[in-house]
């Protein structure tokens, strides 16, 4: 793809698509009041639109991501001798020095002088000393970037904070940040009105706060030379965003960043290779019979060169679609209707599915479409509430309950698909799909019957199987995000699992605003489950935390940590650390690392 020349002549370019807009709201007899309100959608409110009440150098990993070596924001952290913690607008540091747990520094996740009404601090990223919080912002216009440094002593100082122009970058399944090695990288779109006086005026921008920072000071970070299109445009009939990655390098102690843009309309799923960020974006175009759509996938090379880009059809549903495999291609499970991860869109999709399976260098400046040929159609299962997961040499996919009540599922299918043949097994299940994680080269996937929770076991070998199910009685997930859930191998065919776990019949959004009752352990040996035990919490314990922003538990509250060959339940303010002793797990000790006689610290 080519970007513009000029400032002019990307504005030319925004009038033209101005225009176009106009003349389809006009044949499409739409009022011109609610052509201001699709061109430059409303940001969405501070409830984020919910209707219902490996870290880099050589740390060891907690957290559960997608690929190894491409750390993920989230609220748990280790650093050196001590665990990290963003939690309802505070951080904390916990230390593990020589077997100890012990709270050691609490911050406001915000500038001293910033009023943190309004805002989301929502997850987490640690790069040697500096600590960094990504946020979103509604009454200061953006994302916000806190800095925060931590010295050896685990005591914890706030630096700087800065602002990005951007639209909520909120989805109820990815995470807008990544990590790798001193590069953090994150994503966020942004909605322009092509047919405004001055278009530049809402571009990706930034600014450093302090006491008294006006909107005036925001610094425009993408010049026209930065934005690129393809060479096909897509419709852009109601809205058009700009997506943006922005690269800051961390290490250099200063906010030292680049962002490139692509142009495409609004509906989006990101995914983040160690080699590159995917963008696919989707546009809907409405005729008297039917609504059409159209996408585009963009690559984005990490290494700093131009992005391309291929004509695609229909979205996946999450990041957990994609898979750029070592094999030299893309590969991407698509439903025909799938509208995206903002938001809430990735938990009801529809449709036909299909896997796509593109080289990548196939890819180039987006005049190019994908042949029919590369899409091999799936069975699609039964229901709204739709997991999918590469593990090894499979893509695996089912239904289940999601964000809402457990479903009865007295039988259910999960469907494995060897994606480099796209020859498709099918397995029977006892209970629905919520979760599909991988254990060493097979896989475990957790569901509802509607009563219990199942955690069961799959090979995936030559021909797929399901080989153990074990269950949690009177029990359903504490957690739906991706890193609720960990798994500590200790060889080749055994290790550890944790997941968080609530009461019978919790519905899954409840979790927001629901502490998990328990972590439970179970122990995988040759793909059979024994329950070690579980840690539990003690909510009579907990007291007023006084919240004064985040007070909503968006990314979660509940995760397993496996560390220094330690077991540590981080469940809410509280964390208990177990010892596995004859099978069983034993509670070693209880801490509270928001104590109230921990005094904050800003400078």
């Amino acid at each position: 793809m080519t970007a513009f020349h000029s400032d002019a002549e990307l504005a030319r370019y925004l009038r033209e698509v101005a225009a176009k807009q106009r003349r389809v709201m006009r044949m499409n007899m739409v009022s011109s009041d609610a052509v201001g309100s699709l061109a430059l959608p409303a940001p969405a409110s501070p409830a984020k639109e919910m209707k219902a009440s490996s870290g880099a150098d050589e740390e060891e990993s907690i957290t559960n991501v997608q690929h190894a070596g491409v750390d993920e924001g989230g609220i748990v952290k280790a650093h050196g001798n001590y665990l990290v913690v963003l939690r309802r607008g505070r951080l904390f540091t916990v230390s593990i020095e020589d077997g100890d747990l012990r709270p050691t520094s609490m911050v406001d996740a915000f500038g001293p002088d910033i009023n943190p009404n309004g805002t989301w601090y929502d997850e987490m990223l640690v790069s040697k000393n500096t600590i960094v919080v990504i946020g979103y912002s509604y009454e200061r216009g953006g994302t916000e970037v806190g800095l925060f440094n931590i010295d050896d002593a685990g005591t914890l100082r706030y630096r700087s904070t800065y602002h990005l122009r951007s639209n909520d970058y909120y989805s109820s399944r990815n995470y807008a940040s990544r990590l790798i090695g001193s590069k953090l990288i994150f994503y966020s779109p942004l909605y322009v009105n092509p047919g405004a006086e001055d278009p530049f005026g809402t571009f990706p921008a930034v600014r450093k706060w302090h006491k008294g920072a006006n909107p005036s000071e925001f610094k425009r970070i993408v010049p026209a030379t930065q934005v690129y299109k393809p060479e096909y445009a897509l419709d852009y009939d109601y809205n058009v965003a700009l997506h943006t990655v922005t690269v800051c390098d961390v290490a250099s102690g200063d906010f030292d960043c680049k962002a490139t843009s692509v142009i495409g309309p609004s509906g989006r799923v990101f995914y983040v290779s160690p080699h590159a960020v995917y963008i696919w974006v989707t546009s809907w175009s409405y005729d008297d019979k039917e609504a059409r759509t159209k996408s585009m996938v963009y690559r984005m090379p990490l290494d700093g060169s131009a992005p391309n880009a291929l004509r695609v059809s229909g979205s996946p549903v999450d990041q957990f679609s994609f898979l750029e495999s070592e094999d030299g291609f893309l590969n991407v499970l698509v439903r025909s209707d799938g509208a995206g991860d903002g938001m809430w869109r990735a938990e009801g999709t529809r449709g036909i599915t299909e896997l796509m399976r593109v080289a990548i260098d196939s890819f180039t400046d987006g005049s190019a479409e994908v042949p029919a040929t590369n899409y091999h159609k799936l069975p699609t299962p039964n229901g709204y509430a739709f997991q999918n997961r590469f593990v090894g040499d499979y893509l695996l996919y089912g239904t289940g309950s999601g964000w809402g009540e457990p479903q009865k599922a007295q039988r259910a299918r999960l469907y494995a698909v060897r994606w480099a043949r796209c020859d498709v097994h099918p397995v029977k299940l006892e209970h629905g799909v919520d979760r599909i994680e991988a254990i060493g080269s097979d896989a475990v996937v957790v569901g509802s019957d509607g009563h219990d929770l199942h955690f069961t076991a799959v090979r995936l070998g030559d021909v797929p199987s399901a080989v153990d199910d074990y269950v949690e009685k009177g029990a359903s997930q504490g957690e739906l995000r991706s890193h609720g859930f960990f798994y500590k191998p200790e060889d080749e065919d055994s290790g550890m699992l944790g997941l968080p776990i609530s009461v019978p019949g919790r519905a899954g959004y409840r979790h927001l605003f629901e502490n998990s009752a328990a972590i439970v352990f179970l122990r995988n040996d040759a793909l059979h489950f024994e329950e070690l035990g579980q840690l539990g919490a003690q909510p009579e314990n907990a007291k007023d935390d006084g919240c004064r922003a985040s007070c909503v538990d968006w990314y979660g509250n509940s995760q397993p940590l496996f560390l220094r060959g330690r077991v540590i339940a981080l469940l809410g303010y509280e964390m208990v650390e177990g010892a596995v002793e004859r099978g069983q797990i034993r509670e070693m000790r209880r801490v509270n690392y928001a104590v109230p006689e921990l005094k904050v610290s800003q400078r």
